[in-house]
């Protein structure tokens, strides 16, 4: 089980790092309130599920091993970025992509909190919808 709260913890923190930057992106390079209102509400969702797992920060500290995460080392696509609305795409994608892993994963620890996270994909395809449709990315 172990192995299995080290992918719940990654994609904890990937999709809140994932959210912060496409949220930066929307604030201060967009300067579009909607849309960065939007963000920071599912960054306020992914952790209000977070602090629902009971001891997670206990049990996050005792799985956690990123010294020896074999994936912890940067892509050559992950350091080239040709403007903030590739920014703002790589990291909603990244966002999406974490959500569903959660979604997966807590499935084993608590289907409510599961469903949420599948609540929260959908919320920010819609997010990427918008985004597209100002024609940003």
């Amino acid at each position: 089980m172990k192995n299995i709260w080290r992918a719940i913890d990654a994609n904890f923190n990937r999709i809140r790092e994932g959210l912060r930057v496409s949220e930066e992106v929307t604030r201060f390079v967009w300067d579009d309130k909607a849309l960065t209102k939007r963000l920071k509400s599912a960054r306020q969702r992914i952790q209000g599920i977070y602090k629902e797992i009971p001891n997670i920060s206990k049990i996050i500290a005792t799985s956690r091993n990123s010294q020896d995460d074999i994936g912890k080392k940067s892509s050559f696509a992950e350091m080239r970025r040709g403007s903030a609305n590739e920014i703002f795409y790589a990291n909603i994608q990244r966002s999406k992509e974490s959500a569903r892993v959660l979604e997966e994963f807590l499935k084993l620890i608590d289907a409510r909190l599961s469903d949420r996270c599948k609540s929260l994909r959908f919320y920010l395809y819609e997010i990427e919808k918008r985004a597209l449709a100002k024609r940003r990315i």
